[in-house]
């Protein structure tokens, strides 16, 4: 019995030590918040990453060691005291914006003394939500409308018509075209393509129904529409535009003309709320609680450690160092050197208990009848009719109305009886060959048509059942990965494997689950 129990531990400890080898890689969270809680925002200083700047619910933090120790350098006075976002200056890192719920403050050193440049004349307008600072002019965006200053903040105007009365939430610009200016507020998204003169509406936030319950009008169908507009992002090398949803992440490549849906592969909540580009195009996205980077048209959730309930803030540093402001603190994470390290290990541990890509993907195939085969055989059998001859087959009945007298002996029955002439039939057999088919058969169009249509549709199937096997394989890695405690998100990772493994019946006919070791 001791000697099962030994061999029973060793078994043990060597599948612990294996999952923790395979799990080491995994992005791990440093909490440099040093107990300052209920965070807002973050800005790293790209010449020295060691200097960072905090926004709470009432101060601006500074820390000049990288997180090791904090100190306070603006206060906010007054009941609403939240430092929503931190901006440095165009050129000048020494240059320090913090747009707060008391105004918009201005540090010219650092944050060692600061000026209020802008006080609304209410509520909604003292509260600064957004900022953009340009070579000419700063655009401050509060709950109350855009304000824009042509005088470094020392006079104000507010933009006329629906921009100056909306809640703004984001304002972003194109570096190589700063003509281009993008407001997203409560009820849609503005462009402006001459640095403010004039906007356009490019898009609304919208529900099924308005609040009357009326259906929408020809003005609104006219105008592209997205669903609850949360985050706006600009990436800055490519001129493509970011969109952030209630029912996901829409990419713009015509600076807002057209909007496509990005696939949402490994998004597990699709509501997300703040939108995050880094220096080689690599995209973030935050929702409530979870921390996701696209590549390769898939979410990989980066947040499986890091045990928060809202997260407010995204921010990268030179070094490829997320940062995350959250309710629990001021996080920090290398993303970028363990991400292949990642993949590689925590693959290789689940490839041996699923069924073969390409066995897979030659189940969807003969379950949906795609097989190149099948093409193949449809030539030859086209090639074949050229030698079949035509048949025609004629039948023709001849009838007449000749009557006659049956004479001859006087001494049988019948004998000088009138009698009607036999009917005669008459038919023939037609074979003909089409000669010319040997050169040309007319069908091969047919079969063209026909093999396109298979061509792509196999495509499709061969996509779909490649995306849907590869993100069963990670859902299985981020569940492993999950803490005991974690019971939502291990609920709802398992609702969506078993979603996934669904799916891959549903195109193998199957096959997949037949298959499972």
């Amino acid at each position: 019995m001791k000697k099962y129990a030994v061999v029973l531990a060793v078994v043990v400890l060597f599948v612990f030590v294996s999952v923790v080898s395979v799990f080491s890689n995994d992005i791990m969270w440093d909490d440099i918040g040093r107990g300052n809680l209920n965070l807002r925002t973050v800005l790293v200083n790209p010449d020295n990453p060691r200097n960072i700047y905090l926004g709470s619910s009432n101060a601006v933090l500074k820390s000049e060691d990288g997180g090791e120790s904090w100190k306070t350098i603006l206060f906010v006075k007054g009941s609403k005291r939240t430092v929503n976002f931190l901006l440095f200056g165009l050129k000048d890192k020494n240059s320090l914006y913090a747009a707060t719920g008391g105004g918009l403050f201005y540090s010219s050193n650092q944050g060692r003394s600061w000026n209020k440049i802008f006080k609304g004349k209410n509520y909604l307008e003292n509260e600064c939500t957004a900022l953009v600072v340009l070579p000419d002019s700063i655009y401050l965006g509060t709950r109350g409308g855009l304000f824009v200053s042509k005088d470094k903040g020392r006079s104000w105007h507010r933009e006329a018509a629906q921009l100056g009365k909306e809640q703004i939430s984001i304002i972003v610009y194109d570096l190589k075209e700063p003509n281009y200016i993008y407001v997203a507020c409560l009820s849609g998204v503005f462009k402006s393509k001459d640095m403010g003169e004039s906007w356009e509406k490019i898009f609304i936030d919208y529900t099924t129904e308005d609040s009357n319950g009326l259906e929408e009008g020809p003005e609104e169908e006219e105008e592209e529409r997205i669903p609850n507009i949360r985050h706006l992002a600009i990436d800055q090398g490519l001129g493509y535009l970011y969109l952030a949803a209630s029912k996901g992440v829409y990419k713009s490549q015509d600076k807002g003309l057209s909007w496509k849906l990005l696939p949402s592969y490994g998004l597990l909540h699709r509501d997300v709320k703040f939108l995050l580009l880094d220096y080689n195009s690599g995209l973030y996205a935050a929702g409530k609680s979870s921390i996701y980077e696209y590549r390769n048209e898939r979410w990989q959730e980066l947040s499986l450690r890091l045990a928060v309930e809202e997260i407010r803030f995204l921010c990268l540093d030179s070094q490829d160092n997320l940062y995350a402001a959250c309710d629990k603190g001021l996080f920090k994470a290398g993303v970028k050197a363990s991400h292949d390290d990642r993949k590689n290990s925590m693959t290789a541990l689940y490839f041996k208990d699923e069924p073969g890509i390409e066995k897979v993907q030659q189940a969807a195939i003969r379950y949906n009848e795609l097989q190149p085969e099948k093409i193949k055989e449809w030539r030859k059998q086209a090639e074949k009719k050229a030698w079949l001859p035509q048949v025609s087959i004629g039948v023709d009945r001849n009838t007449t109305d000749l009557w006659h007298w049956e004479g001859g002996s006087t001494t049988k029955a019948d004998d000088d009886v009138l009698r009607r002439g036999r009917d005669s039939v008459d038919w023939d057999v037609n074979l003909s060959w089409d000669l010319g088919e040997l050169i040309w058969n007319t069908d091969q169009t047919s079969i063209d048509v026909r093999s396109r249509l298979v061509v792509q549709l196999r495509d499709d199937v061969l996509d779909e059942v490649t995306k849907l096997y590869f993100e069963r394989l990670r859902i299985k890695m981020e569940m492993d990965n999950l803490s005991i405690e974690d019971r939502k998100k291990r609920f709802e990772k398992e609702l969506k494997l078993q979603e996934v493994t669904a799916l891959l019946d549903g195109l193998t006919g199957g096959y997949f689950s037949q298959s499972l070791q």
